[in-house]
């Protein structure tokens, strides 16, 4: 059997998971807000909600209604739905409660809400999830030696509430309102410099490094909210490929996956 596996949220982490089922053979689509939040747009399939179609590392997602699903996928391309909350699984002619998969991506890091149907293969990312209990395996998310683990039961390392590596790279909106940026990804920044300014307040490089992330212009976005993210490595390449991590969580989905395709047989 080859399943549809559907990839709820199209973020940086999503992407590299949805790419690397992608290639392996797998059907994959995904299902994202109608205005996604990602930050690491230039990996991440989100993008086509706002662009139409978007490419990462070769594969290309587009922006698809219900009927035009089933053409996507027969392209060779990623299908996109505005869909967060899932519906689609309630669509009998895309998807089966026995050969659709769902991966949460979306990294909420609460307690995910029930799905509409039960599925054969529920898989949750990071922080939140309890695999026995409202999904069937979780995926560790947190960098160190569990990177990738496949859990069916119990949870993944809490949340640490700090991003990886040194905390001043990521951006945040010291104010809600409409983004205006200054830098693309991919720009190298001088400490200090202006990155892009909310409601009129600056927010500034906290070193040198390349843009390596910035949300679209087009998200209101509210005071805290992570909005961008500066790299120390002097290496533009790196906003085009997505990232080790999210590549070895994939490799957890992938072993989940193929388990439960083990059983099944």
């Amino acid at each position: 059997m080859n399943p549809l596996i559907l990839i709820r949220g199209g973020g940086d982490l999503a992407s590299g998971v949805a790419l690397r089922l992608h290639r392996v053979g797998f059907q994959v689509a995904i299902l994202e807000l109608a205005k996604p939040l990602a930050v690491r747009r230039t990996v991440s399939f989100s993008e086509a909600v706002y662009e139409g179609t978007q490419t990462v590392e070769g594969v290309v997602a587009r922006l698809v209604s219900a009927d035009q699903f089933q053409v996507a996928l027969e392209a060779g391309e990623i299908p996109v739905l505005i869909d967060p909350d899932a519906n689609v699984l309630n669509n009998q002619f895309i998807t089966s409660p026995k050969s659709t998969f769902v991966v949460d991506a979306r990294l909420m890091k609460t307690e995910p809400e029930p799905l509409p149907i039960n599925i054969a293969l529920h898989i949750g990312l990071g922080p939140g999830f309890t695999a026995g209990a409202d999904c069937h395996a979780v995926i560790e998310t947190l960098r160190g030696h569990a990177l990738g683990r496949v859990y069916w039961d119990g949870q993944t390392a809490p949340d640490s509430r700090q991003p990886d590596g040194d905390m001043r790279r990521v951006l945040r909106a010291p104010t809600s309102g409409k983004l205006e940026s200054f830098k693309a990804i991919g720009d190298l920044c001088k400490e200090g410099e202006v990155i892009a300014k909310i409601d009129g307040k600056d927010i500034l490089s906290p070193f040198d490094g390349i843009l390596r992330g910035l949300i679209h212009p087009k998200v209101q976005v509210t005071e805290g909210m992570k909005i961008g993210d500066v790299d120390a490595r002097n290496d533009s390449s790196m906003v085009h490929l997505v990232s080790d991590k999210s590549l070895a969580v994939a490799g957890g989905v992938l072993e989940a996956v193929y388990v439960k395709l083990r059983e099944m047989e």
